[in-house]
């Protein structure tokens, strides 16, 4: 059992260092641009989906990055509350979900 909590911990580890560099990345390669701006919304989405919310949020915050894109200011808090809150129920069950 505590090789799948550490299994889950490094896996939430993972996917929020991905979404920091996936923030990064994208403000590195547009820049000023706002015309490809929306274009990496998906990616960022989909990452914060996978448990990269509060990384997300918090590194636009930090680096100064999209703050003004009101789909990701609203969006992101929503999924890091569902994040937050599926890691607490899988934490309290022991993850029996997971055992047929």
């Amino acid at each position: 059992m505590l090789l799948l909590y550490i299994i889950f911990i490094v896996y939430i580890l993972a996917v929020n260092f991905y979404a920091i560099l996936l923030l990064k990345s994208q403000r590195d390669e547009y820049g000023e641009n706002d015309s490809k701006m929306n274009s990496g919304d998906g990616k960022l989405i989909l990452t914060a989906i996978l448990g990269g919310a509060i990384a997300i949020y918090v590194s636009m915050f930090i680096m100064r990055y999209r703050t003004k894109n009101l789909l990701l200011m609203i969006l992101m808090p929503v999924i890091a509350v569902l994040n937050i809150y599926f890691c607490i129920v899988a934490f309290r069950s022991g993850f029996t979900f997971f055992v047929a």
